[in-house]
């Protein structure tokens, strides 16, 4: 098989074409022909050392994708050969990522994906959806499961609702029956929020953010999906309820996070700082099972016109589409691995 492999960590020039043996599921695990690979800000991170150094030898990046089961290890149902899946944290303590023609993981990491559900939808859950559901379900009077009804009569700040995690926050939070709400940066990121299923979009750089906010929410919003937390508080704390949450999966731009002890003590604000890697086993089951339902529902599309722009690189591009990643750039990209 093809696989994209690196030995060092290192820019995206340390990822090479090469050829491999087919993996072998162990037991509890299946083995997948892979489809699309689904490319994250974690994996060129991973990549480069930037969270940590490598564990393995050699490794094949990406955490998400989508394919189809060819063969189960010891202890799986057999029927599960030739069913249709998305993968999540394929590389989560393990060298096989779904940049290759074929991944092995454990079994309940491949979740069916209906046939109505294309692999680009597949490709793109993983850890944005994941990371998106655990944003909305960790207030203290808030649901712990999403489906509809859950998020009734709840008002959701999604910052950067142009982003992946972004974009599954308001896809979730609407299917949840919540008013949802987006920060943006321009008119380009209105409209793709808005295509997400936001019900309001608000420019953060113009006018009065928080009274603009306050006017649509005058009791506050309930939960905030925060992507930039060090750049964002005093907007947050400006609108939050409370008891009200802000739910934080990431501080893009690195400004660093300075807290007013008595503002936060006076609105029992709850800061809920959270990664896929260490929400536990529970979590992270009872996401993937809400997440499907979801997808089962067609809540979660994906495309331009649905406020997540494709772009897509073949296998032997990888490095080009970390490059895409890395520099920022606004959508879901995407490597087409198998036809």
């Amino acid at each position: 098989m093809k696989a994209i492999i690196y030995r060092d960590n290192g820019g995206p020039d340390v990822l090479q074409l090469v050829d491999r043996d087919l993996p072998v599921p162990g037991p509890g695990e299946v083995r997948v022909r892979v489809a699309v690979s689904g490319v994250n800000p974690t994996d060129w991170k991973a990549r480069s050392g930037a969270t940590n150094p490598m564990g393995f030898p050699e490794a094949t990046p990406h955490l998400d994708g989508a394919g189809v089961i060819d063969a189960v290890g010891e202890g799986v149902d057999q029927s599960r050969a030739g069913q249709r899946v998305w993968l999540f944290m394929a590389t989560a303590g393990r060298p096989t990522g779904t940049a290759a023609e074929f991944t092995v993981v454990p079994a309940e990491q491949a979740v069916p994906l209906p046939d109505e559900a294309g692999f680009d939808v597949g490709a793109s859950l993983g850890v944005p959806a994941l990371t998106a559901h655990r944003a909305l379900t960790v207030a203290e009077d808030g649901p712990r499961r999403l489906g509809p009804g859950a998020l009734d009569g709840r008002v959701v700040l999604a910052a950067g609702g142009a982003g992946a995690v972004g974009h599954a926050a308001i896809q979730l939070a609407r299917w949840a029956g919540a008013t949802v709400i987006s920060t943006i940066s321009g008119p380009e990121k209105a409209r793709l929020a808005t295509a997400a299923g936001a019900h309001h979009v608000i420019n953060y750089r113009e006018g009065d953010p928080a009274a603009e906010i306050r006017r649509i929410a005058p009791d506050g919003v309930d939960i905030v999906a925060e992507v930039a937390l060090g750049a964002n508080l005093a907007l947050d704390l400006a609108v939050l309820r409370p008891r009200g949450t802000i739910s934080t999966y990431a501080n893009d731009g690195g400004k660093p996070v300075e807290l007013d002890v008595l503002q936060n003590m006076v609105l029992n604000t709850r800061l809920q700082f959270l990664v896929l890697y260490t929400a536990g086993p529970e979590a992270r089951a009872a996401a993937a099972e809400d997440v499907a339902a979801a997808v089962r529902d067609g809540a979660l599309p994906v495309g331009e016109e649905h406020g997540l722009p494709l772009i897509r690189f073949p296998l032997d591009r990888t490095a080009d589409a970390h490059r895409a990643v890395e520099s920022g750039a606004v959508g879901k990209v995407l490597v087409d691995v198998t036809s």
